[in-house]
């Protein structure tokens, strides 16, 4: 006998959880005493994108065949890439009451076959008290069942699934008293009602509304909340009532809303904040009073106005990041003249010690810019500017900007 298999159960386990389960499950012909050793595993994960007809058609007859003999007590993790009308429906929702049965933890799903027969999962498996992960993605329909309750959820990921009615998201969250993690990715060309997140306990919060959906607006509750993303770039008008968020850290917006008051009034309280809004311009009044980090986009036309409005409301900014969140510069004979502030805000004087600048193409505006903060910035520490495809020569850049005063002494001027 090899000195491998002298070792016990419990460590010849732990060492096939290292490898594929698909690989570990090959180890039982080795010998008998390898022989069930695979039906022990706490972590499983069959299937991928790329699996073909026949081998979808073998995995369905050995899960059929193995999963209702598995032993593990507890199943840690069960995963499922199903790419193929082959799966049934029936056969998908056995396994997965078959893993609930073993103290299920996390479960992830990826369905991906006929869009006309969408799977069901069974209701049994949102009153799963040990489940602490839930993963959905593809072509399931989540009918949340009025009797539900998931004692144990903390991450809740859904990605293109199927809503039965508009109230199911809200009646599943609900339903999960220490839900910390949400991200939910809507489908195209879906129609919903008003989204409504009112969970006390949760502390990351996503959305993604792709270009073609369309949904009534926002209802947000998350005094806990510590960060946020919002992407919807549908130019619309809807109805936002977002709650403050108080203890929020960071948030990523990338909106397109005719009215911004309700989204930029709660999330006063964030320390590092990416936006994007081409074609709205923020109100005045607004304070970012915690505020130490901003990204923001240069996709708009009033971009320099947007930028100082922010830095005006910022007094404790120290880092400042200017990019573009996708390829497509914006024309300089599209933007908006920029009239310097007749004040410079606090933050320029007091506090920025870092700035950098993303696909920099060295046109008169972009370049005022610069040359205001280098000549106001007392703390600067350093100015990093990187061209945009190489569209501007860096001799020149640096010829242009080098030669402008500087506030900060020991500021680095630096070119990418």
């Amino acid at each position: 006998m090899d000195r491998i298999s002298e070792l016990s159960d419990e460590v010849l386990v732990k060492i096939l959880l290292f490898v594929p389960t698909k690989v570990a499950v090959s180890t039982s012909i080795l010998s008998k005493r390898w022989e069930c050793l695979s039906m022990w595993l706490p972590k499983l994960e069959y299937g991928h994108r790329d699996c073909s007809e026949p081998e979808s058609k073998r995995l369905q007859c050995f899960l059929d065949r193995n999963l209702p003999l598995h032993r593990a007590p507890v199943i840690e993790s069960f995963r499922l890439q199903l790419i193929s009308s082959r799966f049934k429906p029936e056969n998908i929702n056995l396994w997965v009451a078959i893993a609930a049965s073993h103290c299920l933890r996390e479960l992830e799903i990826l369905y991906e076959s006929d869009p006309d027969k969408p799977i069901i999962l069974l209701s049994s498996l949102f009153t799963c008290k040990s489940l602490t992960v839930l993963k959905l993605d593809g072509d399931i329909i989540l009918d949340v069942p009025r009797m539900v309750s998931l004692p144990s959820l903390k991450t809740l990921r859904l990605h293109k699934v199927i809503y039965s009615k508009d109230e199911t998201l809200q009646r599943l969250l609900s339903s999960c008293p220490i839900l910390e993690d949400v991200v939910v990715g809507l489908r195209e060309n879906d129609t919903m009602g008003k989204l409504i997140v009112a969970v006390p306990s949760l502390q990351s919060l996503s959305f993604y509304i792709p270009w073609s959906n369309d949904i009534d607006g926002f209802v947000i509750n998350t005094p806990a909340l510590k960060y946020f993303k919002l992407m919807d770039r549908n130019y619309r008008s809807y109805n936002c009532l977002i709650e403050h968020m108080p203890n929020l850290i960071e948030a990523h917006l990338d909106v397109e809303l005719d009215d911004m008051k309700s989204i930029i009034g709660s999330i006063t309280s964030v320390k590092r904040l990416t936006i994007c809004c081409s074609q709205t311009m923020l109100d005045q009044g607004f304070v970012f009073n915690q505020l130490e980090h901003l990204d923001l986009c240069l996709c708009a036309p009033l971009f320099p106005d947007q930028l100082f409005r922010l830095l005006k409301a910022s007094s404790k900014l120290k880092r400042l990041h200017l990019f573009f969140m996708n390829s497509d510069h914006y024309p300089q004979e599209d933007m908006d003249d920029w009239n310097q502030p007749s004040t410079v805000p606090e933050c320029i004087l007091s506090s920025l010690q870092s700035l950098s600048w993303s696909k920099y193409t060295g046109e008169p505006q972009e370049r005022e810019v610069v040359v205001y903060i280098l000549k106001h910035a007392l703390h600067l520490e350093t100015a990093t500017i990187k061209s945009f495809e190489s569209e501007v020569p860096k001799f020149e850049m640096l010829k242009e900007l080098a030669l402008s005063s500087r506030a900060s002494a020991t500021c680095q001027l630096m070119f990418e």
